[in-house]
């Protein structure tokens, strides 16, 4: 489940109810009266109004932010974002219970998820060359649709503009000036978030690239079927040691088990983590590779093919068009899901207009 921001607020009609808004939806909740006839004494009246006072505070102590209140902390992990790394053709496992499946090509997956950087950069590249424009302060593109099959619950997707970013968002950390777009300070080497699949989808195929199919992007995650060796002898590799001797079905990017300092995740005690609570926020790309940052000592989990976050952060998008659903799929688990949510083979959906703040994604392209 994507969380956002919990606000609390009077009811516009009665003192004693509340409005949640969750997701974009609203839930009444009622604070008990303390009597029928609230005219009979002063006394009463400020009771009653106490109530909801105190009502709000309580549940606002609970409800985590999903908006940071200042510039995160600095910290530089020492990964390239730039960077790529090959996954080659053969067989993995594939889902949670290791059907056997082979790519029968190579091919090339980003090392980290895309950052606000990075998709700062291409917002201003794209918009100078018209490939993307701003309209009700929105960044839309062109899509041509898809084949719609009138299965039941399908929505038509028809050739048009459809949204890509959606500017001043509270999720949003890119900033823009009304001529071109940069980060807002501390996140520049964050994933981007906030970001439909349409807008993940124009990124990758401005460039050439695409975004990865599930398979692909599992494989990448989970590994092949045999633990990875060493080149110069039959030992396995050392960062691999978490999959020793068995076949690598493994439900994480490096073994079968998850600790705190492994991904990011809801209520992982990270540095970042600990500003607004334990939804907590994005953490920079990379950022879990053995280094100790402000005395929070992480692993260095990358996978077995040397990608970094296929666990945590952000859900990332995957490009399936399946035929006659018109929703889109994610993989990875972000920083608002429990450990199990981390899992390689664990999957979540949208309808392509959706943005959120754990959601971003990262590109594959052909070897």
């Amino acid at each position: 489940m994507m969380w956002q921001q919990c606000h609390f607020e009077e009811h516009p009609e009665r003192s004693d109810v509340f409005c949640c808004g969750v997701e974009g939806s609203r839930r009444e909740i009622s604070a008990p009266r303390c009597g029928r006839d609230f005219s009979r004494s002063l006394e009463m009246t400020k009771v009653v109004r106490a109530i909801p006072l105190l009502l709000i505070a309580l549940l606002l102590a609970a409800c985590a932010s999903a908006s940071p209140p200042a510039a995160p902390p600095q910290f530089d992990t020492g990964v390239d974002p730039e960077a790529w790394v090959t996954v080659p053709a053969g067989e993995f496992l594939f889902g949670q219970h290791a059907e056997r499946v082979q790519i029968d090509y190579a091919y090339e997956i980003m090392v980290t998820d895309v950052t606000n950087a990075q998709y700062a950069r291409y917002l201003n590249k794209a918009l100078a060359a018209g490939k993307v424009k701003i309209a009700n302060h929105q960044v839309v593109g062109y899509y041509p649709g898809d084949k719609f099959t009138g299965r039941r619950h399908e929505k038509k997707i028809d050739a048009g503009d459809y949204l890509h970013v959606p500017i001043g968002d509270k999720d949003l950390r890119l900033a823009y000036d009304g001529k071109l777009f940069g980060v807002k300070s501390g996140y520049e080497n964050h994933p981007v978030v906030a970001i439909t699949w349409f807008g993940a989808k124009a990124y990758c195929d401005y460039f050439g690239w695409r975004l990865p199919t599930e398979i692909e992007w599992e494989k990448a995650a989970r590994g092949p079927s045999t633990p990875l060796r060493s080149a110069q002898d039959s030992t396995l590799l050392p960062e691999r040691s978490a999959a020793k001797s068995k076949e690598a079905g493994r439900a994480y990017p490096w073994g079968d088990d998850i600790a705190k300092n492994q991904a990011n995740s809801y209520n992982s005690f990270d540095p970042f983590e600990f500003r607004i609570g334990a939804q907590g926020d994005t953490t920079p790309v990379g950022f879990y590779n053995g280094k100790t940052y402000a005395g929070y000592q992480t692993r260095d989990v990358p996978s077995p093919y040397g990608a970094y976050d296929m666990a945590g952060n952000v859900w990332q998008w995957t490009g399936e068009v399946y035929a006659g659903m018109h929703y889109r799929f994610m993989r990875g688990g972000s920083k608002a899901n429990y450990e199990y949510n981390l899992r390689v083979w664990s999957r979540n959906s949208a309808e392509p207009d959706y943005f959120g703040p754990s959601t971003g994604f990262r590109c594959a392209r052909n070897k």
